[in-house]
């Protein structure tokens, strides 16, 4: 059984690193409907939703994870519920995703960004 503690801190941004950030936070944008809030060369960050922001940093060297596989593996990705897969698959596809050709379960898909990250529409429990 676990307690309810006071933690150290606060998540507040979750920062994704890639060569072009102005462009992978506009699909996450459009995706989330979350607006840019603060953007320069090297950083752009969204609107913070729940309480946590995406961000995406500039990393000239970024090559995308190989998922599923080890060679460079992923180390995080993100999850978004959706009430239809069918509609929202149309609509990130039209945002410029790509469908990932392993797709492991049936109440979820997994997609690539346009940097290459793998990330998961989920569908939402009713």
């Amino acid at each position: 059984m676990t307690t309810a503690t006071t933690g150290i801190a606060t998540l507040s941004v979750v920062a994704i690193d890639c060569r072009e950030p102005q462009a992978v936070a506009e699909f996450y944008s459009a995706l989330c409907g979350a607006p840019v809030e603060r953007s320069d060369d090297d950083w752009v960050q969204l609107a913070a939703q729940g309480g946590v922001a995406l961000a995406f940093q500039r990393a000239p060297g970024h090559v995308p994870p190989q998922w599923p596989g080890e060679a460079q593996p992923q180390q995080l990705h993100l999850d978004f519920d959706v009430p239809d897969l069918d509609a929202a698959e149309a609509q990130v596809l039209a945002l410029g995703a790509r469908k990932h050709e392993h797709q492991p379960g049936t109440s979820f898909r997994v997609y690539l960004d346009p940097a290459g990250h793998p990330f998961c529409l989920v569908l939402a429990s009713p």
